[in-house]
């Protein structure tokens, strides 16, 4: 009885593996990982003379086919930001997602995705705040 739950557990790693180490062909996007690497490749924050880099967090939700559903959301921004670096890097974030869409899923990929909100960090500073200075406030937008 020993051995059949060994195999069971092997067959069930194997799929496991099999599903969520899988590379995707042709560029589709086949794990959440896939999603944010996709994502990076289209992400092009403004330029510093336009913008002082910040952070900026979008949340985002696909369809089946890859398609945008319903309005992205943006749940977060860095606190020191003005008002016109937040304008840039929100275009600049719609801007990456207008580029990267449709997303190529998988067909397995895009049964798993559709519908359920993706939280994208999209980070343009180098370095985190220095921790000698005082803590700043979060900015949720």
């Amino acid at each position: 009885m020993a051995r059949c739950g060994d195999k069971l557990v092997l067959v069930a790693a194997l799929l496991l593996f099999g599903l969520s180490g899988a590379a995707a062909e042709d560029g589709q996007v086949n794990t959440i990982q896939d999603i944010f690497r996709h994502l990076r490749t289209c992400w092009k924050p403004p330029p510093v003379a336009k913008a002082r880099p910040l952070d900026i967090t979008v949340v985002v939700s696909f369809n089946r086919s890859g398609d945008i559903l319903g309005h992205p959301r943006i749940s977060y921004e860095s606190a020191e930001a003005s008002d016109n670096d937040r304008l840039q890097y929100r275009i600049a974030v719609m801007e990456a997602l207008q580029r990267c869409t449709p997303m190529p899923f998988t067909d397995a990929m895009a049964g798993a995705a559709a519908g359920r909100p993706f939280a994208i960090q999209f980070r343009s500073r180098k370095t985190s705040p220095d921790k000698t200075s005082p803590p700043t406030q979060e900015r949720r937008a």
